[in-house]
């Protein structure tokens, strides 16, 4: 039996992520990635925009020729259908180890004889896997919509064939687990993401307002925390921007503040002196309720999604069943009804730090560089993805427990 270092050689491994416009939660992942292994080089689309986080401001990091597309930094996710074209441009030295963080097109990375691919998955592509939201969201014009719906099969196919390349899938969360095992019939480890709990500290002062740390786009459902703390009369404050803010403000009342993008100094002494942090809508994981709580904050959130697997009900918040506004406004009733100690949550919120992350994370890569092909441990499940599957219970992979 081998033994295994828990270290992976640095010169031997590579870094992938969709692309580098937008900085959030999958972002933040790479960031620590980046910071963890400095001599590894980045591959992704395109690095833009005046946000970007330090470590992608660098010659390590290697775009494809959509980098220099006019337009780009706006029209990103609509020029989705160029994508597969701008990985399949990049070339991997042969026999390296790719660390691919996907939420949508970077597993069209080319894998080159020797490679081993570890894709940290923080969903299935939801261009192609829920095509619906994604139009709603994203593609106003009818026309415009009518034909991109049409692309998606053959989208979802070409999908389906480049997650069978990818050695191991590590899902973000147990709700990412079960989507892969639908979209891609493949089996996964969950390694939850890095959250910088040391940032955050609890601290004595708790004043009368609730707080939002979100982009204002529609999935986020802010226009329901926004509804429910009008009709509440209750200092609701929102920080972040995106292009729902106008439609925000319009139907905010006087108690719900927008203060737009802020330092994250500002993000900080707001999150340490809140009431309770809010999180309407249902996401994959979600990094800045972890944060909160890291603060001692209670939070209220939408039962769905990766609160979940975040938020300990009656211990660390509350959650609303139903996606409107009276059912959040019962939500913040029961949470100022209960007792809530800070130290608590913030021993939750302990679960999910950076070195916990890092730890698992190199753990995993070492296993996979060790292991030969026939040994990889991680297997499909089936031949075919199952859509339409029912959750079923949590299993182990063959790489043990993470």
């Amino acid at each position: 039996m081998k033994t295994h270092s828990n270290a992976v050689d640095p010169c031997d491994l590579v870094l992938a992520h969709d692309f580098l416009i937008q900085m959030g939660g999958a972002e933040k992942v790479v960031e620590v990635m980046a910071e963890a292994f400095p001599e590894a080089p980045i591959y992704t689309s395109a690095t833009l925009g005046p946000n970007l986080f330090p470590a992608f401001r660098s010659p390590r990091v290697v775009n494809t020729w959509m980098q220099c597309l006019p337009g780009m930094l706006k029209l990103h996710k609509k020029l989705f259908f160029l994508y597969p074209l701008a990985f399949r441009s990049l070339r991997v030295p042969a026999g390296k180890l790719a660390w691919i963080s996907s939420s949508s097109f970077s597993k069209w990375l080319p894998k080159p004889r020797g490679a081993r691919f570890v894709c940290y998955c923080h969903t299935p592509p939801r261009y192609f896997w829920n095509a619906d939201e994604y139009l709603e969201n994203e593609i106003g014009n009818p026309l415009l919509r009518r034909f991109v719906r049409m692309l998606m099969p053959l989208f979802r196919q070409s999908d389906l064939r480049q997650s069978r390349k990818i050695d191991l899938f590590v899902a973000n969360s147990q709700n990412v687990r079960r989507r892969i095992r639908e979209c891609y019939g493949r089996n996964s480890v969950v390694v939850y993401p890095p959250v910088d709990v040391e940032r955050f500290q609890v601290g004595e002062r708790c004043d009368d307002f609730y707080l939002i740390v979100s982009r204002l786009v529609a999935y986020k459902r802010i226009d329901l925390a926004v509804q429910a703390f009008t009709k509440l009369g209750k200092r609701l404050v929102i920080i972040g921007d995106g292009p729902d803010r106008a439609r925000l403000e319009a139907m905010a009342g006087p108690t719900v503040e927008f203060l737009g993008r802020a330092a994250d100094e500002v993000v900080t002494e707001k999150m340490a002196t809140c009431r309770a942090y809010v999180f309407p809508g249902s996401e994959d994981f979600g990094i800045v309720p972890v944060e909160a709580q890291a603060c001692g904050k209670p939070v209220i959130a939408f039962r769905d999604g990766g609160a979940l697997e975040t938020v300990v009900e009656g211990k660390t918040g509350v959650f609303f069943d139903r996606p409107d506004a009276e059912s959040l406004t019962g939500a913040v009733r029961d949470l100022e009804a209960r007792e809530w100690n800070p130290r608590r949550i913030r021993r939750n919120a302990e679960r999910f730090s950076t070195e916990r992350f890092l730890d698992e994370t190199r753990h995993l890569l070492a296993r996979v560089a060790e292991s030969t092909p026939s040994s990889l441990l991680e297997e499909r499940l089936e031949s075919r993805p199952m859509r339409n599957a029912e959750p079923r219970a949590v299993e182990r992979s063959g790489l043990g427990r993470v």
